[in-house]
C-alpha cells in the first residue's frame, strides 16, 4: 500500500463528509463510518509521522496546553454595526442609503441575514490554509486562539478548491456559537459542583477560551461565517457573490435564513418573520443585519468611526414573562455603589431559567411602585442581565411589602450616603469586603489586566482571608498562600502564578483602565494614555489639562484628578510599580488605530490644519499621501473638496470626514 496516497485519500475523504454534514446538511456517511476512516487516519500518521501535517482533520482533537493567549491585530478592523430598534428605523436606514447615494425607487438591492447571538471569530486563510484564528477583541485586535478554533468541526483546516481557488490570503469574519440543543444537553451533565453555564453564548465564549484545546475540542462549538475583512487575489463584488464563495469554500453560511430583496418593506417582514419563529432557528439570534448587497456601493458609502454606513443591526424585542418577586437583596460594587436585585421565583425567559432581575436603584423602584410578594414582568435581552419593567398592581392582595432603602451596607455596616446629583446610595468605606472584592474582579478582568484563573470564589477567599487587602497585594503572592486556600491544587497555583507574572507587562491604557476609577472605561484610558509618559504623570495633571483632551469630560476628568490626589492609590500604584509591573508608554513602530492605512487629504478641514491631520495620521500609525490611487484606504473630505473627490468615487476608496478620522485615531493630535 501507498502510504502517502492512502493517508492523503482519507484525509480529503473525512473533509468531504465534513463539508456534507455542516456546510451542505447532506450527511453522506454514518457516525459510525466517520470514525472508522477517522482512526484510520490516526493510526496510519501515528506509525508514519513523517507525513505529518497541521491541516490533517485529526488535528482537530487539540495541542498541548497553551500558558496564555497571543495578542494579534486584524489586518482589517471587525467593525461594529448601528441598531435598529424599530421597523421606522429600518425604513429610516433605507431613505438614507438611497439619498447618500442619490438614487430613487427601488434600485437598491439589500441582503438580510440573521444576527447570530455568539461570539464574533476572524480566520485568517493563506493559499487556503487557515494560519490564524481570533476573536474579535476591541475590533482592532483580538485573542490567538488558532488551537482552539481548529477543533470546531464545520470549520475547514483548509478551503476546499474544487470550484473556486482561494485567495492568496483572506481574512474570513463569522460567529462561533452552540446550538441550543447541544448546549441544553452539555449543561444537564454538569455536576452542581461543576457549576452551569448561563447561556450558550458564555459557554461558547468561555469554551474558546480555554487554556488547552482537547477541553474546546470536547464542546459541541460551531461557526457560521458572512464577511471578510483584507483580501488579496480575489475579485468578490457582491454578499451574494461571497456567500458562493464561502459554501464552495466548505463555510457555514446563514442558510436557509438569508433574504435578497429590493423591497424595504419586504425586510421588514422578514425581520418579523425571524423574530416570531426564532425558536425554530437552532442557535439563539438577536436580530437581523440589514446590508447593502453591492460591494461598490458599499465602498461608496464609506464607514463611521467604528460602523459601517451600509449596514445596520435590526434588533429584536425584548422577551418578557411574568413571575413572583420574592425577595430583595442588595450588593455592593467595586465604587460603593448598593444595587438592589430582585429575588425572584425561577422562570423561563428565552430558553433561560432567570431567578434574579436587576431593579437598578431605589429611585427605579419607586417610580415602578415595586414591592415584596409583587408579580412583575422581567425582560431579558440577549446576554443582559435580566431587569423588572413592570409591577402587575391589578393582582395585588394586600400583603405586599415595601422595599426600604438600606441605612448601612449590607457587607461591612457602615451607615450609606447618597449624593444629591446621583440616584445611587453608595457605602463610603473604601476598605468594605465587597468593594475591594469588586475592585479586584475588575483589575484581573479581560480588558484590563486580563490575569487568568482569578475568579469570584478565589477573589472572596483571598480577601476573606485577608491575604490581598489591596489590588497591589496580588502580586506579593506566594505558591504557600495560594495552596493554604480551599479547593486550590498545585497546578491550579501555578497557572494562577504564572497568569499573575505574565500581566506585568501590559500597556498604559490597561493599567489606568484597571485601576477602577469612576467614568473611566477602556476608550477614556486610553485618551489619557495618549497624553502621558507614564502613568504618574497623572499625579500633576489637573483638571482643566484632563478636561481639553478630546473625548474626556468633566466629570472624567475631576474622577482622575481625584483619585490621583488620593495618598492612598499613589501608595498602592508605587507598589504596583515596585512589584514590576509595567506599562507600555508608547506604541511600536507601525503600530496604532491606523497601522497600514494609507490617507489623502481634500479640502478644508474645520478644526485644524492640513500639516495637523497628517501629523495625527503619522502618529496613530498611518501613511498621508498627497495623490488618490486604487492603493489608498481613506479620503479625508473637508469643505470645497477638490477633483480627489470624484476619483475616489470612482475607484471606490471610503470616503470619510473630519470627525471620522478624529475617532479612528483616537483623538486629535496635541
Amino acid at each position: 500500500m501507498d502510504v502517502a496516497k492512502r493517508i492523503e485519500e482519507l484525509r480529503r475523504r473525512l473533509e468531504e463528509l465534513s463539508y456534507a454534514y455542516y456546510v451542505l446538511d447532506q450527511p453522506r456517511a454514518s457516525d459510525a463510518e466517520y470514525d472508522e476512516l477517522f482512526r484510520e487516519l490516526e493510526r496510519l500518521e501515528a506509525e508514519h509521522p513523517e507525513f505529518d501535517s497541521p491541516y490533517s482533520p485529526t488535528k482537530k482533537v487539540g495541542a498541548p496546553p497553551a500558558s496564555g493567549f497571543r495578542e494579534v491585530r486584524h489586518l482589517e478592523p471587525m467593525l461594529s454595526l448601528a441598531n435598529a430598534l424599530t421597523d421606522e428605523d429600518i425604513v429610516d436606514f433605507d431613505r438614507r442609503i438611497k439619498k447618500d447615494l442619490g438614487l430613487d425607487g427601488d434600485v437598491v438591492e439589500y441582503v438580510m441575514e440573521p444576527k447570530v447571538d455568539g461570539i464574533g471569530i476572524s480566520l485568517t486563510y493563506e493559499d487556503g490554509l487557515l494560519t490564524l484564528g481570533a476573536t474579535r477583541g476591541d475590533g482592532y485586535r483580538g485573542e490567538d486562539i488558532t488551537d482552539n478554533v481548529k477543533t470546531i468541526r464545520s470549520i475547514p483546516l483548509r478551503l476546499r478548491t474544487e470550484e473556486i481557488a482561494p485567495p492568496r490570503l483572506i481574512e474570513i469574519r463569522g460567529e462561533a456559537y452552540t446550538e441550543k440543543s447541544l448546549f441544553e444537553e452539555f449543561n444537564a451533565k454538569r455536576t452542581e459542583e461543576e457549576g452551569r453555564y448561563a447561556n450558550p453564548r458564555n459557554f461558547t465564549g468561555g469554551s474558546l477560551r480555554q487554556l488547552d484545546s482537547k477541553i474546546t475540542a470536547s464542546r459541541p462549538l460551531d461557526a457560521l461565517f458572512y464577511a471578510t475583512g483584507r483580501i488579496e487575489g480575489a475579485d468578490i463584488s457582491s454578499q451574494r457573490d461571497l456567500l458562493v464563495h464561502f459554501r464552495a469554500w466548505g463555510l457555514k453560511t446563514a442558510d436557509p435564513w438569508i433574504l435578497f430583496t429590493h423591497d424595504i418593506q419586504e425586510a421588514v417582514r422578514h425581520h418579523a418573520r425571524l423574530e416570531e419563529e426564532r425558536d425554530r432557528v437552532p442557535y439563539e439570534i438577536d436580530g437581523t443585519v440589514l446590508k447593502v448587497n453591492d460591494f461598490r456601493l458599499r465602498r461608496t458609502l464609506g464607514i463611521r468611526t467604528r460602523s459601517p454606513r451600509w449596514a445596520i443591526a435590526c434588533k429584536f424585542k425584548p422577551r418578557q414573562t411574568s413571575t413572583r418577586l420574592l425577595d430583595v437583596e442588595v450588593s455592593v460594587g467595586r465604587t460603593g455603589a448598593l444595587t438592589p436585585v430582585a429575588v425572584l421565583d425561577p422562570v423561563r425567559i428565552g430558553g433561560v431559567t432567570v431567578s434574579s432581575a436587576s431593579l437598578h436603584n431605589w429611585d427605579e423602584i419607586k417610580r415602578l411602585d415595586v414591592r415584596i410578594g409583587d408579580r412583575v414582568l422581567v425582560e431579558r435581552a440577549g446576554d443582559v442581565i435580566p431587569k423588572v419593567v413592570k409591577a402587575l398592581t391589578g393582582e395585588r392582595n394586600g400583603r405586599e411589602r415595601p422595599i426600604p432603602v438600606p441605612t448601612h451596607c449590607p457587607v461591612c455596616g457602615t451607615a450609606v450616603e447618597k449624593d444629591e446629583n446621583e440616584v445611587v446610595v453608595r457605602c463610603p468605606n473604601r476598605h468594605c469586603p465587597a468593594q475591594l472584592e469588586g475592585a479586584i474582579l475588575h483589575f484581573v478582568s479581560k480588558d484590563a489586566m486580563d490575569i487568568e484563573g482569578m475568579g469570584e470564589k478565589l477573589v472572596h477567599q483571598l480577601v476573606e482571608t485577608g491575604k490581598v487587602k489591596t489590588i497591589a497585594d496580588l502580586y506579593a503572592l506566594s505558591k504557600e498562600d495560594l495552596l493554604s486556600l480551599e479547593r486550590m491544587g498545585d497546578l491550579s497555583a501555578t497557572n494562577v502564578l504564572t497568569a499573575l507574572e505574565s500581566s506585568k507587562t501590559t500597556t498604559l491604557p490597561r493599567l489606568i483602565y484597571a485601576l477602577g476609577i469612576r467614568h473611566v472605561g477602556p476608550h477614556v484610558a486610553e485618551l489619557v494614555a495618549g497624553r502621558i509618559q507614564g502613568i504618574k504623570d497623572l499625579y500633576e495633571m489637573g483638571v482643566d489639562e484632563l478636561a481639553a483632551i478630546h473625548g474626556i469630560g468633566e466629570k472624567a476628568a475631576h474622577s482622575i484628578v481625584g483619585y490621583f490626589g488620593s495618598q492612598e492609590h499613589r501608595e498602592v500604584i508605587d507598589a504596583l510599580l515596585a512589584a514590576g509591573v509595567k506599562a507600555q508608554t508608547t506604541a511600536p513602530k507601525g503600530d496604532g488605530p491606523l497601522a497600514g492605512k494609507t490617507f489623502v487629504l481634500t479640502g478644508t478641514l474645520e478644526g485644524m490644519t492640513r500639516k495637523e491631520a497628517e501629523n495625527l495620521i503619522k502618529r496613530a500609525g498611518g501613511k498621508p499621501v498627497s495623490s488618490v490611487s486604487r492603493a489608498t484606504d481613506y479620503l479625508v473630505v473637508g469643505e470645497k473638496p477638490g477633483s480627489k473627490l470624484k476619483k475616489a468615487k470612482a475607484l471606490g476608496v471610503t470616503i470619510i470626514d473630519e470627525k471620522d478620522l478624529l475617532e479612528l485615531a483616537g483623538g486629535p493630535d496635541q
